[in-house]
């Protein structure tokens, strides 16, 4: 009898990342310079309290920068990664492709 996988690799998934929203957030920063938060609102799905719920705890954690100012007479929030969370992000993906190639392929 073949023993399951070590499940090393999904102990060491940044867990600030590895919550739903977050990593919606993340990936969605990832593939850009910047975003204002109206299109990650209308990208992710999240409310504005959720968006902000969540990105003060990236902004916290050191994986985000974020700008707020006018544009006119309207708030206009800008979002970026930083280098700190460019690469935490890209351990991420390390960690997560690591824990996934360990998996024995299905029986089925």
């Amino acid at each position: 009898m073949t023993q399951p996988p070590s499940t090393d690799h999904f102990a060491e998934l940044d867990q600030i990342i590895h919550v739903p929203a977050r990593l919606r957030l993340m990936t969605q920063l990832y593939v850009v310079e910047s975003a204002d938060a109206t299109l990650l609102v209308n990208t992710t799905g999240l409310t504005w309290g959720n968006l902000a719920t969540h990105m003060r705890k990236l902004e916290e954690s050191g994986y985000v920068t974020i700008k707020k100012g006018y544009q006119g007479r309207k708030p206009h929030t800008v979002i970026a990664l930083s280098a700190k969370g460019r690469q935490a992000f890209d351990t991420y993906r390390t960690t997560m492709q690591a824990a996934l190639d360990q998996l024995p392929d299905s029986p089925s």
